[in-house]
C-alpha cells in the first residue's frame, strides 16, 4: 500500500428529515445563496423544505445551473454573489450544481481571470463557505474537493481541485431522489460505478481494505441500481445507492492505491464536443479501455471477474472478457448504451477528440501514464 494522507472533513447528515437541520449548521448571520439547476427542487418539495429550515436566515436564489455546468452561467452567479454580498453558498441538487457552486465559491474570491482557476487550481487561495443538499447521487462532489466545468464556446470540459472548495457539510436524504427520471438514476449509478473502477481496476499494491471496500460498492450498485429503476420509492435501495455514490469518490477507496482516470479524461472530450451525458461517455469508454489495457490490468481484472461477477470458469483471458462483457451488460441493463455509434458518433470525430486531449496536456493518461495520444485514438476506435 502506498503512503497517503486522508482527511474527510465534510460533515454528513444522512437520512430522511435531515434538511431541517440546516437551521443549526449554517451561521445565523450568513447571507446565503441557494444554487440549483433546472427547477425540479421546486416541484418535488425540496426547496420548500430548505426554505422552511432557513426561514430565520437571509437567503437568495440562483437557478439554472446546467448539467455539465457552463462557465458563462457560473460567471453570472459570481456577479450576483458580489452584488448581494453573499458569504455562504448552499448547493441544492446533483453533482453539476455542486461542481458549479464550488467554482462560484472560488471565483468570487479571485481577482484575476476566473478561467485561471481551471487552468491552475493552485491560484485558489480562498473561497466562500459552502454546503450541500444532495438530490442526485452520482459524482461524490458533496464530499470531495473536485469539480468539472464546461466552457462550451471553446469546447472545453476540465476539472479543478482545491481544499478551499470542500463542502463543510452534506445533507443526504434518500427521499429527495424518489422523483428522479429513470435516465438520471441510471447516470448516477453508472457514474458511481466507474468512479470505483477508476481506483480499483489498476494494479495490486496490497491494499486489501480498499479493494474490499471497492468491491462492496460495485456489488451494491450492481444489485441496487436496476431495483431503483423498477421500485423508485424503495427507501433502502435509494439509501444504499446514495451512500455508495458518496463513498465512491470521497477519498476513502482511493487512499494508498493507484488511480487510472483515463476513462474520465477521454469521456470529457466526448461531452464537450458532442454534448453526451457524462455517464454515457463513461459507459462507452470503460469497456473499450479495459480491453485495450487488459495486459497491464490483468491481475485486478481477474480479481474483478472472480470477486465482483463470480466468474470462475475458463482461462484467465476468458474470465476477463466475460467480466468486461458483464460490465457492458450492466450498463445496458441500466438503459445506457455503450458505443459511440449508438449516439451517431463515427470515426470522423476521433481526430477532434485527440486534438483536445493534446490541447489539455492529457498525453500521459492511466495509472502507468502510458496512454498517449496514439493509444487514446485506439481506445476511441475500439469504442465505436
Amino acid at each position: 500500500m502506498k503512503n497517503f494522507s486522508l482527511h474527510l472533513a465534510t460533515k454528513v447528515l444522512f437520512g430522511e428529515g435531515q434538511i431541517a437541520n440546516l437551521k443549526d449548521i449554517i451561521p445565523k448571520d450568513a447571507r446565503i445563496l441557494i444554487t440549483y439547476g433546472g427547477g425540479s427542487i421546486k416541484k418535488n418539495g425540496v426547496l420548500e423544505q430548505v426554505n422552511a429550515a432557513l426561514k430565520d436566515h437571509t437567503i437568495f436564489e440562483f437557478g439554472g445551473i446546467e448539467p455539465n455546468p457552463q462557465y458563462t452561467t457560473l460567471l453570472k452567479a459570481v456577479t450576483y454573489v458580489h452584488a448581494h454580498k453573499i458569504d455562504f453558498l448552499l448547493a441544492v441538487g446533483g453533482g453539476s450544481v455542486l461542481d458549479g457552486t464550488k467554482f462560484i465559491a472560488a471565483a468570487a474570491c479571485y481577482k484575476g481571470d476566473a478561467w485561471d482557476i481551471i487552468k491552475d487550481s493552485s491560484v485558489i487561495k480562498s473561497a466562500l463557505a459552502l454546503g450541500s443538499v444532495l438530490t442526485l447521487p452520482a459524482t461524490g462532489s458533496e464530499m470531495n474537493a473536485g469539480a468539472v466545468i464546461t466552457r462550451i464556446e471553446t469546447g472545453d470540459k476540465q476539472a479543478f481541485h482545491s481544499p478551499h472548495v470542500l463542502p463543510r457539510f452534506a445533507i443526504l436524504d434518500p427521499t429527495t431522489t424518489y422523483s428522479l427520471p429513470a435516465h438520471q438514476v441510471a447516470n448516477g449509478v453508472v457514474d458511481a460505478f466507474v468512479h470505483t473502477t477508476e481506483q480499483y481496476l489498476t494494479y495490486p499494491v496490497g491494499a486489501k481494505v480498499q479493494d474490499r471496500f471497492a468491491e462492496g460498492l460495485l456489488l451494491t450498485l450492481i444489485e441496487e441500481g436496476p431495483k431503483a429503476l423498477h421500485d423508485p420509492k424503495n427507501y433502502s435501495v435509494r439509501a444504499n445507492i446514495m451512500w455508495s455514490a458518496t463513498m465512491a469518490l470521497n477519498g476513502l477507496i482511493g487512499a494508498g492505491v493507484p488511480g487510472d482516470w483515463a476513462t474520465h479524461m477521454l469521456g470529457h472530450e466526448i461531452t464537450a464536443l458532442h454534448g453526451l451525458d457524462h455517464a454515457q461517455t463513461l459507459a462507452i469508454i470503460l469497456p473499450a479501455l479495459l480491453r485495450i489495457k487488459k495486459t497491464q490490468k490483468h491481475e485486478k481484472l481477474l480479481q474483478y471477474a472472480q470477486r465482483v461477477w463470480g466468474i470462475n470458469e475458463g482461462s484467465d483471458a476468458e474470465k476477463i472478457e466475460k467480466a468486461i462483457c458483464a460490465t457492458e451488460n450492466f450498463f445496458q441493463q441500466m438503459g445506457i448504451l455503450t458505443h459511440l455509434s449508438d449516439y451517431k458518433i463515427d470515426a470522423s470525430s476521433i481526430p477532434s477528440f485527440i486534438e483536445k486531449l493534446k490541447e489539455h496536456g492529457l498525453t500521459k493518461l492511466g495509472e502507468h501514464s502510458d496512454i498517449g495520444l496514439e493509444e487514446s485514438a485506439i481506445i476511441y476506435t475500439a469504442a465505436l
